[in-house]
């Protein structure tokens, strides 16, 4: 790209950053009283809005510093919240540019739903079942349940506004969710108004190749790889809540894990 496109472009974002900052400063319903929150919340809302594209560079921490007259440690704490939460992604040596794919932090407990809101994505699902059964033996070893007991089943498709992304399969035991109709979109939101939001969760990835079914849901070609995720949620006295498994597009998800050394 020539490099007056490039000064342009960040001219640009740089301005659209410094007025919604500056709208924060003003706006009484934002209460972000911390410099570093507002700037989040800036540069949040200016990729929400569409005013900097997917895949861009943001300014440099310096440029944005100078242009908000804020310290370089402020704007790296907020750019830094932003890369936690999957919006940004920093390459070494290049900048930090707005995420082209769907970042998941493994360290962090949230819905899709939430995931794809805190993006600015509009989250819905199709449901093939929501109802309540008797659970499977698969079912009962996965939650310690005794056979017979009933479980609200559901099998959904993800979308992302009218892109498919995963495909999941949950199940709850009906004395903790005891009504289907409760999940409308989120399953964790129905929980938490229940009082039986998870806490915790243990998860195992692999990576699969989507067979036919899958593949014709998500629409990609066949033989499309993707990645299997099963998750088991914990209630805080220990009663498994939740039994999911989710098959996700390959090409769009990534899931990171923060490791640190003893």
């Amino acid at each position: 790209m020539p490099q007056w496109s490039l000064i342009g472009i960040f001219s640009t974002m740089e301005s659209a950053l410094v007025a919604e900052y500056q709208r924060l400063q003003y706006d009484p319903a934002a209460r972000q009283p911390l410099a570093y929150m507002r700037l989040r919340r800036a540069i949040r809302n200016v990729i929400e809005n569409g005013e900097v594209q997917v895949g861009h560079a943001l300014p440099s921490e310096r440029d944005l510093a100078r242009a908000l007259t804020l310290s370089r440690v402020t704007v790296r704490k907020a750019i830094g919240g932003l890369v936690e939460d999957g919006l940004l992604t920093q390459r070494h040596g290049a900048g930090t540019f707005v995420s082209e794919r769907i970042v998941k932090p493994l360290s962090r407990m949230t819905s899709f739903t939430e995931d794809l809101r805190a993006r600015g994505l509009n989250p819905r699902s199709e449901f093939f079942e929501r109802a309540i059964g008797e659970v499977t033996p698969e079912e009962a070893m996965a939650m310690n349940l005794s056979p017979g007991t009933q479980v609200v089943r559901l099998h959904r498709l993800r979308y992302a506004g009218d892109e498919p992304l995963a495909i999941e399969r949950s199940a709850v035991p009906l004395n903790l969710l005891p009504d289907p109709s409760l999940v409308e979109d989120s399953l964790y939101e129905a929980l938490d108004t229940l009082g039986n939001r998870p806490r915790r969760a243990l998860q195992r990835l692999r990576a699969v190749v989507l067979g036919p079914a899958q593949t014709r849901l998500l629409r990609l070609g066949a033989g499309s790889a993707g990645l299997n995720i099963e998750r088991r949620s914990f209630l805080d006295d220990g009663r498994i809540v939740e039994f999911t498994c989710s098959w996700y597009r390959g090409d769009i998800y990534d899931f990171v894990a923060e490791l640190q050394s003893d």
